[in-house]
């Protein structure tokens, strides 16, 4: 409608090796659409803020070059507040941040990391206890300024980099439940299991930042017999409503361009812009 091109603001979408689990566009999607940012990194790649915006601003230059319109899509909010407001300012010491991942960034590291950071800065451990990689860059900007990332955030100003018309799309709990049990299930029956294990063997729960991607462990554990097929289709339902909060609760406060819409609004939404 819009002769557009997607540029995913996905964290997990990058990776090649995880289509399924990560939900990446299908071959006739790709064929009717151009997208970006979607397969081409390698699980042993890490997926970072800083990296992920330098190639997003090559992509949507390279969008608008050809009078297209760049459509992000996708609900990694940092990367996606990142890239529309630009990357912090606060301090970072590369080495001092080397040490902090080869500490924490890892599942044997986490609960040292939650101890640590709750106990110096409890409004950064509050606000990012369920990401490691926040929690670890909270610690660092600690460690280097002695205050909480929170506090020195707060005096930021935030200004849009590029022109955008933003939308965040609630759908009601009950019906959002019912389609993370109906993905979730479609997911499997698509190869999702196979997909899994043959990442693991490829050393996903080793990689810097991959193995984070919903369900991946939990698919591990079945096939070590820790549970059986529904009770995994249970786990990762729960998984991903717990994960699919945190993003309305993020999008709620943290994109205070966006215009929030329900799924019966989308198509006279279309129409109007």
């Amino acid at each position: 409608m819009f002769d557009g091109e997607i540029v995913s603001v996905d964290s997990m979408q990058l990776y090649r090796d995880l289509p399924v689990g990560t939900a990446q566009p299908s071959p006739e999607e790709r064929a009717a659409v151009p997208h970006w940012l979607t397969g081409v990194y390698e699980l042993d790649e890490r997926s970072e803020v800083f990296r992920f915006c330098s190639e997003a601003d090559a992509a949507i230059s390279a969008i608008r070059a050809r009078n297209k319109l760049p459509i992000l899509c996708g609900g990694t909010g940092l990367y996606l507040k990142a890239l529309l407001y630009g990357l912090d300012d606060l301090p970072g010491d590369r080495e001092l941040r080397r040490e902090l991942d080869e500490q924490y960034d890892s599942d044997a590291g986490e609960k040292a990391l939650h101890a640590r950071v709750k106990a110096v800065d409890p409004a950064g451990f509050e606000r990012w206890k369920d990401c490691r990689r926040r929690l670890i860059r909270a610690l660092e900007v600690y460690l280097l300024t002695g205050r909480s990332i929170i506090e020195l955030q707060q005096g930021r100003r935030e200004t849009l980099r590029y022109p955008v018309r933003s939308f965040v799309l609630e759908r009601e709990s009950g019906e959002l439940k019912e389609r993370i049990a109906l993905r979730a299930r479609k997911m499997v029956e698509n190869g999702w299991i196979a997909e899994a294990e043959n990442a693991i063997k490829k050393g996903l729960f080793s990689t810097p930042t991959a193995h984070q991607a919903l369900g991946y462990k939990l698919i591990g554990g079945f096939l070590n017999g820790e549970f059986d097929l529904e009770k995994l289709h249970e786990k990762i339902c729960t998984a991903t409503w717990q994960y699919a909060r945190r993003q309305r609760t993020w999008f709620r406060h943290q994109h205070p361009e966006a215009q929030t819409i329900s799924s019966a609004d989308i198509k006279h939404l279309l129409k109007s812009i």
